[in-house]
């Protein structure tokens, strides 16, 4: 049965205290709460510290049940204390404890850490040491905060399967699996304990990005994960993807192999490099929708796009909409069927992008303010955006810019511009003086990119979720609905990729 935003219990005080600001006598109370907590934080680290065997992990105290509320089709979680315990890495030793937040950690300013540190809420086995503190091998390193969780989507999560072992479930966009980051109870996981109970363990046995949605396992033991787990490893499952794309996409398939290369796992950041690892993906087109006003909707001939050489060579002029824009000239947009035949980290953004075709509202991949005039199409090399740019770039979005995928640079300007995306606020909590994030926009919520279809090869069992809707054909248009099988994509790499052929 598909869950439903009621099943999820709600503090019964807690939209009363988020619908209205907090009085004095609850601020001062709650920040009494907060020096509570470090200090039971405290001496909870020492006494990790003194035993190897305690959790890296461990909440200042049980949150049960989660703090849950609904408003403005989001799920948002209540703001609450939490401590996590974690001991020195291998590559920490030898180097300042503001030095690692500062690398490593980009939930909170720079700022932030420091004056919580030299507060006494980062800590190292069990006593405050202060930001230039050289850690050690074996120290245990706790920092007690003020979680406040970024809101995700209300849509519920959808059950498509469900037996004795095994839930297959039809995951929204916009939310994490595995809490991690600014995410814990906003999370798959954390979403379905809170549905089923406390007692429900569930073992995600493939994953999903926080914004593609589509097909998930969630095995109910771990013997039935491990099984699905090493058929997924083994390479006789094929996977389905849909996309939209901007632009025409060629007919037939297309095979895409060029390696990828993460180029900053503190971002998540990936794209094509030589020195790379290999990556192979077919894409097949489904549909184009070409805009209702288009010329080639009558039937009418149109002039051929310029190249991207000859757009490079117009001058940049303010109100110039075309001018550094290529994707102004690829009219309108096709749905596409992906096949990943290898598994690498936005495989599917990447390749694409490479394409000259990225996903219409990737806020990454398909963003000119951080890639550049061609997003990335066909620059191998590096030479066009160099890696530290881009980086660079990429690191503001969220903080003090906004990200801007070329979807909404064409008709959904003006609409996107009233509903910005979430960013720093310049408030901050009265609680404990963090800086506050606007609430992320619908836009930044969904990446048209869906996991459609899961099926064992030789044709043992086949899962397949509905098409999301921004994959349906538009109002006044005609096109497809429905799939077919998988076979014209898997011909594409029989020879090579027996694996996948059954």
């Amino acid at each position: 049965m598909s869950a439903t935003a009621n099943d999820v219990p709600v503090s019964p005080t807690l939209e009363s205290r988020t619908s209205k600001t907090l009085t004095a006598a609850q601020i001062a109370q709650e920040k009494e709460e907060s020096r509570q907590a470090a200090a039971k934080a405290r001496g909870n680290a020492s006494k990790s510290a003194r035993n190897p065997d305690a959790p890296l992990i461990t909440p200042v105290k049980s949150i049960w049940p989660p703090p849950y509320y609904f408003q403005d089709d989001l799920r948002r979680v209540r703001p609450y204390h939490w401590t996590y315990n974690t001991y020195c890495k291998e590559r920490w030793r030898g180097r300042s404890l503001i030095e690692i937040f500062e690398s490593e950690f980009r939930d909170r300013p720079a700022e932030y850490y420091r004056a919580t540190m030299e507060a006494g809420d980062i800590f190292v086995n069990g006593t405050k040491v202060g930001p230039d503190y050289v850690l050690r091998n074996g120290d245990m390193v706790s920092h007690t905060l003020h979680r406040h969780e970024p809101p995700v989507t209300s849509d519920p999560i959808g059950i498509i399967h469900e037996d004795n072992d095994m839930i297959v479930i039809n995951k929204p966009s916009g939310v994490p699996v595995h809490p991690a980051g600014r995410y814990k109870f906003n999370s798959v996981l954390e979403i379905m304990k809170a549905e089923r109970g406390l007692d429900f363990m569930p073992y995600p046995c493939n994953r999903l990005d926080r914004l593609t949605s589509g097909i998930m396992f969630v095995a109910k033991s771990v013997k039935a994960a491990e099984a699905l787990g090493n058929q997924i490893k083994s390479r006789t499952v094929r996977k389905e993807y849909m996309a939209r794309v901007v632009g025409e996409f060629p007919e037939g398939e297309v095979v895409c192999d060029q390696p990828i290369l993460s180029i900053s796992p503190k971002l998540g950041l990936n794209r094509v490099r030589a020195e790379g690892k290999t990556a192979r993906t077919v894409f097949k087109r489904l549909a184009y929708y070409p805009p209702k006003d288009d010329a080639m909707a009558n039937g009418q001939q149109t002039a051929p796009e310029p190249t991207d050489e000859e757009l490079s060579r117009l001058p940049v002029q303010p109100g110039d909409e075309c001018n550094g824009k290529p994707w102004i000239n690829k009219r309108g947009y096709s749905i596409v069927r992906c096949l990943p035949v290898t598994g690498r980290t936005h495989q599917i953004r990447v390749h694409l992008q490479y394409l000259g075709h990225p996903i219409q509202n990737d806020p990454i991949y398909a963003n000119q303010r951080v890639w550049g005039f061609n997003l990335g199409r066909n620059d191998a090399d590096g030479t066009v955006s160099t890696d530290d740019d881009v980086i660079s770039r990429l690191s503001r979005m969220g903080k003090e810019e906004v990200a801007q995928a070329v979807v909404y640079h064409d008709e959904m300007l003006d609409k996107y511009e009233k509903k910005r995306a979430e960013k720093m606020t310049g408030e901050v909590c009265d609680i404990c003086a963090t800086p506050l994030y606007s609430d992320p926009g619908v836009h930044e919520l969904s990446l048209w990119l869906h996991s459609l279809r899961y099926e064992d090869a030789g044709g043992a069992w086949s899962y397949k979720s509905p098409l999301p809707k921004w994959a349906l054909p538009p109002e006044g248009m005609t096109g497809p609905t429905t799939v077919g099988g998988m076979e014209a994509l898997v011909d594409a790499v029989r020879d090579d990729h027996s694996e996948v052929s059954g």
